[in-house]
């Protein structure tokens, strides 16, 4: 019986493929053509019958005109017909159609003798390709092009040749009568065929019915960045990425559509190689990006998915392609602008009336000049990969290295990826993913803390400072204080005397294994598992205010350690000819624990511990905190993909999410989503236009959830307390949350209809969406009654609106020698709140902390943009003759403030609309809104044989900014800190034509549309002039690649914005976006690079 197996194994296998093939050519087809070109003939046969075809075009023709007009006949009948009275025979094997020359004699139609063939691979311009890989398929033979781009083979008539490289389409070639080929490989433009990678599975982009948009490596890397996130920047419709500031290491704001709730992030999903909450690799690492926007792509990932979703493909190596690749860059950089403050002189005339005894220090200190400084980035990245049949690789390790514009401050990254994929049998593959990471951020603090004054950070300080004070006090020797106004450190000495330094460890391990159970059903496993180990110190030495001249220190740490299982089948199938179905379903668990630590300490004996001993501090008590949280999700998924003749699409998924963050009672929630697709262009009615290559219409409408919100928000809790009764520590607990078991999670339906459209074969493509999504239940922190002793509780209240449009182009302006690409996205997108606890407003704010008497700036109103601005209408200043409006704490003096009198109260305690000769908080109104109407992205790229240029332009539009930095400087309070040069403006009795007040000792700060200013702006993002060398050279240094190139970034930004940069965020939260306090700003950079590939 043994030796029976592998013949029955034969012989099944040739009914199998005997039955394929009967099946192949039984199809039907219609056609129906007069005077057409062969190619159109030839692809209205694929379209009926899903046929691939293969052929050299040195043996067929594609341009000869052919007539023909059958009805329903099969596909041997029509091709029969086709090729009569030509050279070219068919042959119909695995779901492709080979055409070949006719064998010319009966000898050598039987010769099976092997027969050496040379050959010359070239690109689109008839330059030689080095590396290209020419495999024998079925076989183990092959071969690789050598510096000429030439090739030799012993290979069999009709062997089939398949040509293949790096970035080009692959061809396939049939062996002939000939002796030597030359075979031209196109690059790959990636699109109406394009795989594009979707939760668990990729598809092509033709088959994809949700909205999602691409950016490949490309453009991913075309300019050195500290992470992915800033290199998608300005890339991808829909997605707005704002820096939050220009600190090294600083972090980004991520919305894909908008904000979609008000307590909880914004920040998408990141999936890593199918591991959801996968660490984020270097953007020299990544292959392509994917953003999942729609709920028909996002519902999939459920209550993970609710503010979108991106998905990430690393490299990975290839068969029959061993590569080293260098890449390496060093940029200086600069400040793009400075606040214009006054000078030492400026500063005592304009003081000189209100402060007459004041005596100055005698110094000039421009205190930008002290703080500021040209920074530089260097990173360096080499990556090693290549495979073979059963196995391919990719290692890579990178280095960046960032000296900030503000002196002491850095950043430094050290990383290291290892991707290795196994084929251990024909049924099952394994792979291999390993990441590791660290990173350190050193400076002192750059923006204020939570605390009063004297923790104002150094850009703060550097701007409000006198600046007719230097270093030192005249003694030479002792750190100046400010002598008007607050104590605080002069800038040098909150450099130099403070200390701050975080370190940040990433490890991950991810493993996959797919198992083919059939043909067409398989079972995938993948187990991930990433920690995070993070660690602050900070100091401040006894000769600064904040440490009251004794030493202050701090030290926290936290470790998150992270698991996700996810185990899916698989099953694809096609019947009835034009019938594919795909469905996949499976099951996720994850579980996170966080633990966190920490400890302050002070009065030092010595400065020299800083941080590293905390026991050293002399005044009790010290504090320490510790905390555990666990929290795990639990999920069941499936998708099923439905396609019909390549012409109709549907898609319907659904997951059922289970959380430890709710009660029993509401612990697990559903999320369906369906969508449909109709690829109109594969209609018969479109067979016989040129204009139009593609034509695609999609809807869906579907439903994710969201539960970001700290972990035992349902039970009731206590917090710790610690008091000193009569000079000794004592400790207690106190109720600090009551228990809601009725918490649920939070959802956001959504719904999108979109439309993709291809010109000239896809030379100018069009994407188009529309989209409204609605959040309801909102997780919102709700305050209690006073009576309660308890002051917040999350509660589902609330309901919130973002709706949109989202456009895209891109374009092949001009093709052959001289190229021109274009790729434009423009998106749209409004905000509003639908529904709040008990439809009243809410007043909050978060100002600087150093403020604790502001009045909140900030609004949520029904029917009102999340995060509105909220305060008085700024009218100038009073002129002589003018009528006061009276008001507690509002001035009544020629030259002071004029606010608008807008509202008044009735006497049935309603607004009435109508102005009432009092200025009160009735007169407060929403005074800006911090989302842009639109942000845009437009790039430019120019080839010239071995040159390039690369223009990329970012900008955003509509968004108002609050700026709590320029109205502390601008307010001419009491403070005695120095000023911009806008206060030179200030009214007086011969300066009257003005809107800059009066100096005013007695001026409090309030909410004001005078500091409400247009944030909108047009970058010049980056600059980019590249060199291919040619390949006659890189060939004499026996190398694949060399490229060297210039670039600017941020080079110019056009703008009114009167603060550092416009791309700001000082608060990052949904609800408190678009304010600007002593922001570390942006820089540009001149960048020089190199990459080299062996």
């Amino acid at each position: 019986m043994k030796k029976r197996k592998p013949l029955a194994k034969v012989i099944l296998l040739s009914l199998f493929l005997a039955v394929f093939a009967i099946n192949a050519t039984a199809q039907k087809v219609t056609l129906s053509f007069q005077n057409e070109t062969f190619e159109k003939v030839l692809n209205s046969i694929k379209q009926q019958t899903g046929l691939s075809p293969v052929y050299s075009e040195q043996i067929v023709d594609l341009n000869r005109k052919v007539s023909i007009n059958v009805n329903s006949v099969e596909v041997d009948e029509a091709l029969t017909l086709l090729l009569k009275d030509t050279n070219i025979e068919y042959e119909i094997k695995n779901n492709k159609l080979y055409l070949i020359e006719k064998k010319q004699t009966k000898e050598t139609e039987k010769s099976g003798s092997p027969k050496k063939i040379t050959g010359l691979i070239t690109d689109a311009n008839g330059e030689p390709i080095i590396g290209a890989s020419i495999l024998v398929k079925g076989q183990n033979a092959g071969a690789i092009t050598d510096n000429d781009g030439k090739f030799s083979l012993e290979v069999k008539i009709k062997d089939l040749l398949k040509i293949s490289y790096i970035g080009y389409i692959s061809e396939e070639v049939i062996v002939d009568n000939r002796i030597n080929y030359k075979v031209k490989l196109d690059e790959d433009t990636k699109t109406l065929d394009e795989i594009v990678v979707v939760g668990y599975g990729s598809m092509k982009r033709s088959d994809l019915t949700g909205s999602v948009s691409s950016v490949n490596a490309q453009q991913l890397s075309s300019f050195p960045t500290a992470g992915a996130v800033e290199a998608l920047q300005g890339r991808a419709s829909g997605v707005q990425i704002t820096s939050n500031n220009g600190e090294p290491g600083g972090s980004m704001t991520v919305k894909i559509r908008g904000g979609s709730s008000i307590n909880a992030s914004s920040t998408p999903l990141y999936v890593v190689d199918g591991f959801p909450g996968a660490f984020l690799p270097q953007p020299e690492d990544i292959e392509s990006m994917e953003i999942l926007k729609d709920a028909s792509s996002t519902a999939i990932y459920g209550s993970r998915g609710a503010n979108g979703v991106i998905m990430i493909t690393t490299k990975k190596g290839s068969k029959g392609n061993k590569r080293i690749e260098y890449n390496a860059s060093y940029s200086e950089q600069s400040i793009t602008k400075r606040i214009d403050l006054m000078n030492a002189q400026e500063f005592l005339d304009f003081n000189k009336t209100f402060y007459p005894t004041y005596v100055s220090d005698g110094f000039d200190t421009d205190w930008q000049d002290v703080i500021f400084q040209k920074g530089n980035v260097q990173t360096h990245q080499i990556s090693l990969s290549g495979g073979s049949d059963n196995a391919n690789y990719y290692v890579s390790g990178s280095y960046y290295n960032q000296d900030g514009l503000i002196i002491g401050s850095g950043y430094e990254k050290m990383s290291i990826t290892s991707n290795v994929n196994l084929k251990v049998n024909e049924k099952f593959n394994v792979g291999v993913n390993l990441f590791a990471q660290r990173t350190g951020q050193d400076g002192v603090l750059t923006q204020e803390s939570s605390g009063g004054a004297a923790q104002a950070g150094v850009i703060g300080s550097a701007l409000r400072f006198m600046p007719d004070q230097g270093i030192y006090k005249p003694d030479g020797v002792t750190y100046s204080l400010a002598k008007l106004g607050d104590p605080i450190d002069n800038p040098y000495t909150v450099l130099h005397e403070n200390t701050r330094n975080v370190i940040s460890d990433r490890f991950q391990t991810n493993l996959s294994g797919e198992y083919f159970i059939l043909k067409n059903l398989s079972f995938k496993s993948t187990f991930g598992i990433t920690t995070k180990n993070d660690r602050t110190g900070t100091y401040a030495s006894s000769l600064t205010s904040l440490a009251a001249g004794k030493g202050n220190a701090s030290m926290s740490a936290s470790k998150n350690t992270s698991i996700v299982s996810e185990d899916y089948f698989n099953f694809n199938q096609t019947f009835a000819e034009n019938h594919k179905i795909n469905v996949m379903a499976g099951y996720s668990y994850a579980n996170d624990w966080d633990e966190n630590w920490g400890a302050t300490s002070n009065a030092f004996i010595t400065d020299a511990f800083t941080y590293w001993n905390m026991g050293a501090g002399t005044v009790t008590p010290s504090i320490a905190t510790s905390k555990l949280i666990s929290e795990q999700l639990t999920s069941f998924y499936g998708r099923l993909n439905y396609s019909f003749s390549n012409r109709y699409l549907l898609t319907v998924t659904s997951r059922y999410d289970g959380s430890s963050k709710f009660s029993k009672n509401h612990k697990w929630a559903f999320f369906p989503s369906g969508s449909f697709a109709w690829n109109m262009h594969n209609e018969n009615f479109m067979q016989n236009q040129k204009l139009i290559s593609q034509w695609k219409w999609r809807a869906s409408y579907g439903v994710v959830g969201n539960q970001a919100i700290n972990s035992y928000q349902t039970l009731a809790r206590l917090t710790p307390v610690l008091s000193i009764v009569n000079g000794v520590p004592v400790t207690a607990v106190l109720p600090s949350a009551v228990a809601n078991d009725n918490l649920k999670w939070e959802s956001t339906a959504s719904a999108n209809i979109g439309i993709d459209i291809g010109f000239l074969k896809n030379r100018i493509s069009l994407t188009v969406d529309a989209y409204r999504n609605v959040t309801k239940d909102l997780l919102f922190s709700v305050n209690l009654p006073p009576y309660s002793g308890i002051f917040n509780q999350i509660q589902n209240v609330g309901k919130l609106e973002n709706k949109g449009l989202e456009f895209s182009v891109n374009s092949k302006n001009i093709t052959g020698k001289f190229e021109w690409n274009t790729d434009f996205n423009i998106s749209f997108n409004k905000n509003k709140i639908l529904e709040l606890p008990n439809h009243k407003d809410i007043l909050y704010g978060n100002n600087p902390g150093h403020w604790p008497g502001f009045a909140n700036a900030r609004i949520m109103r029904e029917g009102e943009p999340l995060g509105s601005f909220y305060g008085y209408t700024y009218d100038g200043v009073y002129q002589t003759g003018d009528t006061f409006i009276p008001g507690a704490g509002f001035e009544q003096m020629v030259g002071g403030e004029k606010y608008k009198d807008v509202d008044g109260m009735g006497t049935d305690g309603k607004l009435t609309g109508q102005p009432d000769n009092i200025l009160n908080t009735n007169d407060q109104k929403i005074i800006g809104n911090p989302n842009p109407d639109f942000f845009f992205g437009f790039n430019n790229e120019f080839k010239y044989k071995g040159f390039d240029l690369t223009i990329f332009i970012n900008g955003s539009q509509g968004n108002d900014i609050y700026s709590y930095q320029l109205q502390e400087l601008e307010n001419l309070g009491s403070y005695g800190y120095n000023a911009t040069r806008e206060v030179l403006k200030s009214w007086s009795p011969t300066n009257t034509n003005t809107n800059v007040p009066i100096k005013n000792l007695s001026r409090s700060l309030k909410p004001s549309s005078r500091w409400v200013m247009d944030g909108s702006y047009i970058r010049i993002k980056n600059i980019m002039f590249g060199y291919n060398l040619p390949k006659n050279i890189i060939q004499k240094l026996q190398i694949q690649k060399l490229r060297v190139y210039v670039s600017a970034q941020n080079l110019f930004t056009i703008t009114d914005y009167r603060g550092f940069d416009p791309e700001v965020n000082y608060r990052t939260s949904n609800t408190n976006q678009g304010t600007d306090y002593a922001s570390y700003p942006m820089a540009k950079s001149i960048t020089v690079g190199l990459n080299v590939a062996f």
